[in-house]
């Protein structure tokens, strides 16, 4: 599998290396006609509105909108993806039916690591929030993965995955191969169709 990773601004190199490690290849998106040579999109965490702004520039918005590929957010990431974020007149991607509250956990100085329960995965997830948002509301078709405390932090649709934190920050694969296996069933539900 190809796998993309948005590279505007954000934990691209990061976010390749953990895509190398479950033996995938990452490929670096600065154009929107790479989009069609990949499999799976991850839209890594970053600045939301300066992301959200290049996005715009590059002209990513509108082909990510009407795109089919599987998307993968992490804590901008996850904002960028919602149809709903508190204190914005819209949603960007409107690809998860979810409302996200901006910096839900406090500022930078009160950044944490914690180990997530992930709902259908036996193996705990390390994560990493550093001003990260949280899911106030989930829609229909949406699943709630993880929790801290009473925030949701990580969810998914059929063909998107929304979290909070920073995975890639981290020696944990757990979301980026429950992300692999995502699009692997996009891949597989293709070639059946």
């Amino acid at each position: 599998m190809k796998i993309g990773i948005l590279a505007l601004q954000g934990a691209v190199r990061e976010h390749q290396q953990m895509v190398e490690a479950c033996g995938e290849e990452a490929v670096p998106v600065k154009r929107v006609e790479t989009l069609a040579e990949i499999d799976g999109l991850i839209l890594p965490g970053g600045e939301s509105t300066a992301i959200r702004r290049l996005m715009d520039r590059y002209g990513f918005t509108e082909a990510l909108r009407s795109s089919e590929l599987p998307m993968f957010g992490t804590c901008a990431g996850v904002i960028l993806l919602a149809n709903e974020v508190v204190g914005q007149k819209s949603g960007h991607l409107n690809k998860l039916d979810i409302t996200v509250e901006r910096n839900s956990f406090g500022r930078q100085v009160d950044s944490f690591e914690a180990e997530l329960i992930v709902k259908g995965i036996e193996t705990r997830a390390l994560a990493v929030f550093i001003r990260a948002p949280h899911i106030a509301r989930i829609g229909d078709g949406v699943q709630v993965l993880s929790e801290v405390g009473d925030k949701i932090v990580a969810v998914r649709s059929k063909r998107h995955l929304g979290i909070s934190f920073h995975p890639e920050l981290t020696n944990s694969l757990v979301f980026h191969r429950y992300f692999m296996d995502m699009v692997s069933e996009d891949i597989s539900h293709k070639i059946i169709v």
